[in-house]
């Protein structure tokens, strides 16, 4: 039982080591152009100046409080855009009136900029909670409801004749069939919708908030002019995205594993 302990430690050790690479590469190109270019810290700071910030950000207090504010939004809004653009692909797949009905409007909202839309979906909702998770849920329901669609519409036919054979209600088709064979374009919909989600927080907390990295960027660049800080925030959303996509990533895998 524990003999492929070793081997997966090698996979794991394969797979991440041209990613540590990259990152290393990036950290020295970066530091190079400060050098070369010889920029002030309050123009281009260098990465060991933006990592001394980042960690004295979160031990001072600063960082911690707006990243669990972003991460609250992301989660929500990633919950209610999924769920919604789950259930929008499934009625779009199965439906060609809704599709034709509904299309338009979809890809409407969508092709409009985030950043348009925010102002006044924070002029409807006001600057609190729910105006950002509504942008946060609008971002990533397109890519998902997409992804589901598709996967729905893929499915072999010849497997839901065999369900209707075995007399499987329309329920059962879709939960037991359809679901399971669309998890690939579901979950990548879904590996779109959580990058996007951290998009819509950000804009969303610039459109009008109190809290949140978005608005620690405005605060420490306008109010602090603290460079550093601006940059040491930018990290905390890329490491937020990388983090979420990850968990993403392994949850497709294990369903995918166990659906076999």
């Amino acid at each position: 039982m524990t003999a492929p302990a070793p081997r997966e430690r090698r996979s794991l050790v394969r797979e991440a080591a041209p990613v540590l690479a990259a990152a290393l590469l990036f950290v020295l190109a970066w530091q190079l152009v400060v050098i070369v270019g010889g920029y002030p810290r309050f123009i281009l700071p260098g990465p060991l100046l933006v990592l001394e910030r980042f960690l004295h950000g979160w031990a001072d207090g600063v960082i911690g409080p707006h990243f669990a504010t972003t991460l609250i939004e992301v989660l929500l809004g990633l919950l209610v855009g999924g769920v919604a653009g789950i259930l929008t692909g499934i009625l779009l797949a199965r439906s060609r009136l809704a599709e034709r009905l509904l299309s338009p409007y979809i890809v409407a909202a969508q092709a409009t900029p985030i950043l348009a839309l925010a102002p006044l979906i924070a002029l409807w909702f006001g600057t609190g909670l729910a105006s950002r998770l509504f942008i946060c849920a609008l971002i990533c329901y397109f890519p998902i409801a997409v992804g589901t669609m598709v996967g729905i519409r893929s499915v072999d036919p010849r497997l839901i004749e065999l369900g209707r054979s075995l007399r499987a209600s329309r329920r059962q088709v879709l939960g037991h069939i359809e679901v399971p064979a669309a998890l690939p374009q579901i979950m990548g919909g879904m590996r779109i919708g959580v990058t996007l989600a951290v998009v819509g927080a950000i804009v969303a907390e610039w459109a009008g908030g109190d809290k949140g990295l978005g608005v620690l960027i405005n605060l420490s660049r306008e109010s602090m002019f603290d460079i550093p800080l601006m940059f040491a925030t930018l990290l905390a959303i890329a490491l937020l995205g990388v983090a979420l996509y990850l968990i993403v990533a392994l949850l497709e895998r294990r369903l995918l594993r166990r659906r076999g």
